[in-house]
């Protein structure tokens, strides 16, 4: 291995543990306790170094979002991949999306709630935005209905279940009644 490449591998691995230690902070005492200062001491770095990776905190924001984004991918893919049938599909895309969203609140934040200085819905989103929504689209695109645009279609549907996430985490709707909300929501949906 060339000294080039070594420098380029243990840069890639500072940046990993950056965002890493960052999203762990975060998810363990949320956003306001990610500072550079701290993500310096965690990572036993000092804050130039941090710096040389990252111009801030909106841009570790911006790297958790899109590492997020594409966890959140995979979910959706996989369990509506092990669904049978477009309303078996669509519960499940809804269940996974939810089951993200809890699991993961400072990273869910990170991909829909704070400024992690990303673009959506334009020609420069980053492609594991444009992934995530595309894991959305391939299943609800499906069942849109005859002259019902799909991407809006899924946006509406996605803007449902963000609602229920985020409601649903604000302690404004009880969580022991989401998988009726999954139900009432789905059953309401032109699937079938």
């Amino acid at each position: 291995m060339s000294v080039q490449e070594r420098k380029e591998r243990d840069r890639a691995e500072r940046e990993r543990l950056i965002v890493a230690t960052a999203r762990e902070l975060a998810e363990q005492q949320g956003w306001d306790a990610v500072t550079t200062r701290r993500l310096a001491e965690r990572i036993e770095y000092s804050q130039p170094v941090l710096y040389s990776h990252f111009r801030g905190k909106r841009e570790i924001i911006g790297a958790v979002a899109l590492q997020g984004a594409t966890e959140m991918a995979v979910a959706v893919r996989a369990a509506t991949g092990a669904a049978d049938g477009p309303r078996a599909r669509v519960a499940a895309l809804a269940r996974a999306y939810l089951d993200f969203a809890a699991r993961n609140p400072a990273v869910y934040d990170a991909i829909f709630q704070l400024d992690g200085g990303l673009a959506y819905a334009r020609d420069d989103t980053p492609e594991p935005l444009k992934d995530a929504f595309a894991a959305l689209l391939e299943t609800l695109g499906e069942v849109a209905g005859d002259g019902i645009a799909p991407g809006l279609f899924t946006e509406t549907v996605w803007a449902s279940l963000h609602g229920l996430a985020t409601l649903t985490r604000a302690g404004r709707l009880p969580p022991e009644f989401t998988e009726e909300r999954v139900r009432l929501l789905v059953d309401r949906l032109p699937v079938a």
